[in-house]
């Protein structure tokens, strides 16, 4: 398939469905226009929506068995366009295609055979009132239609990890995936039929949150909106939603912390937090921005994590060599770049990246979107590139003394979303881990994922979890049962 001048259609009822108003999408390691993605607003969202309500009463009948079949089905076509999928997902979104390769498509296949999976295996509630002659028992009921709304980080793997659980638990949806990385969610919608789902069960519709996000999560006949992104637009989802009472979950940003003590194994640390710092650009919300060191290893820590981030390579997104390769966009570069200005004005010093260090791009690249991995210390707690999700390879490491002051100083951010703990001692790690305000505490470890766990933040991070169990919870309503016999 050539991608090269897309002109992307909605996804409705079964049939693409073109539109009359379209947005420029850029290829960031260019900077030029890749595609062209509908703009839609609330009449294709409408439509959506129609199509999901008349497709619900027959999927939501059907045995979570059928439903699994055809899940596994989609998880088979995905992994068979492997390459291609991740060719597109390389090139729409700026990441390297070693990325979307080794992540990226992996893992949205994952998605599908994992929740085909876990649907067949929960059990529900059941208690006896023999005094009463009753028994009770709880069943759980698909909610209806679910709006999706995914962010342009980790476009098919975090669009597929709400689309799976919503149709495996019996519901019909229609998704927003970001408007900036919106053609493989379009590809996987060519394979949908095959994989044996009847029209209007999965609906995709493209545009921008102000115009089809907005309509999608304001429609009365939408009753849960599961949303990732940032906290600001969290912010008027829920205002725009509220009423309607629907359900809610919000994964949101993050301001990571790594804690490191004395004793890690440095040389494990080090290469795991370059990893942690700058992976995928730094574009995921688990990424670590604040780096706390012990004093005493603070030096030497600093010297070789500043040494190996400078041959984490970045470059033009197709060289497999490359670990990483453009951000999202021009505005998104400058935002990302401001921080690290905002720095040099506050008297921090820029170690190693932005304004240290030179890149090199071939001339075909020279308009892409680009920008090395940076460390900057010296940073106060209370500056903004140690409180606001900067989203990009920019991480600030400063040192600690004490194990409760880190604490303090790792919670003292809006955020509570991940966290990793260095450290051999065994009941250091539990204790600091449990005092840690953050939905997920590595340690010794980063982004080491059982899909079975619940995965979400606190504080500003979000509402609700998602994962096995809580995705099941989330995409279902319980209803408590009383038989007198």
């Amino acid at each position: 398939m050539n991608i090269k001048h897309l002109v992307l259609e909605n996804y409705i009822g079964g049939k693409f469905v073109p539109c009359s108003k379209l947005i420029d999408s850029f290829n960031p390691s260019t900077g030029e226009v890749y595609c062209k993605v509908p703009d839609s607003g609330p009449e294709e969202v409408d439509a959506a929506v129609t199509a999901a309500k008349k497709a619900f009463p027959d999927w939501s009948a059907k045995s979570p068995a059928e439903r699994s079949k055809v899940l596994n089905k989609l998880a088979d076509l995905i992994e068979a366009g492997l390459e291609e999928f991740a060719q597109a997902e390389s090139k729409d979104q700026g990441k390297t295609i070693t990325f979307a390769r080794n992540v990226d498509i992996p893992r949205s296949a994952e998605n599908f055979r994992f929740f085909a999976s876990s649907v067949l295996h929960h059990t529900n509630d059941c208690s006896q009132m023999d005094h009463m002659g009753c028994l009770n028992y709880t069943v759980r009921c698909p909610v209806g239609v679910a709006g999706l709304i995914s962010p342009w980080n980790l476009p098919l793997y975090l669009l597929t990890w709400k689309i799976a659980p919503a149709v495996a638990t019996g519901n019909t949806v229609v998704a927003k995936p970001s408007e900036m990385t919106s053609v493989t969610a379009w590809m996987m919608c060519q394979l949908l039929e095959e994989a044996g789902f009847p029209p209007g069960v999965v609906n995709i519709v493209f545009g921008t949150g102000p115009r089809a996000g907005d309509a999608l999560v304001s429609h009365p006949d939408v009753p849960l909106i599961s949303f990732t992104g940032s906290t600001a637009t969290a912010r008027l989802i829920t205002e725009r939603s509220a009423p309607y009472c629907k359900k809610l979950s919000l994964e949101l940003g993050g301001k990571n912390p790594a804690i490191i003590f004395a004793d890690a194994d440095m040389e494990q640390c080090i290469s795991t937090t370059v990893r942690s710092s700058f992976s995928n650009q730094g574009e995921i919300c688990l990424c670590t921005s604040r780096i706390f060191v012990e004093r005493s290893i603070y030096p030497e820590f600093l010297a070789r994590f500043v040494e190996t981030a400078r041959r984490w390579k970045t470059g033009v997104p197709s060289d497999p060599s490359n670990d990483n390769g453009a951000l999202i966009s021009k505005e998104h570069l400058q935002k990302v770049k401001g921080y690290v200005a905002l720095a040099l004005t506050e008297g921090a010093q820029v170690h190693c990246g932005e304004d240290v260090d030179k890149l090199i791009l071939p001339q075909q690249n020279a308009g892409g979107y680009f920008m090395l991995p940076t460390i900057i210390s010296g940073v106060k707690d209370s500056s903004a590139l140690m409180q606001e999700e900067i989203f990009g390879p920019v991480t600030c490491v400063t040192p600690f003394d004490e194990e409760e002051e880190v604490i303090s100083r790792a919670n003292g951010v809006r955020y509570g979303l991940s966290a990793t703990v260095w450290s051999r001692d065994v009941g250091r790690v539990h204790r600091v881990a449990r005092k840690l305000q953050a939905g997920l505490v590595w340690t010794n470890c980063w982004l080491v994922r059982d899909l079975n766990l619940p995965f979400g933040g606190m504080k500003n991070s979000g509402i609700g979890r998602e994962g096995g169990k809580d995705s099941y919870h989330f995409f279902t309503e319980v209803k408590s049962i009383t038989i007198k016999h």
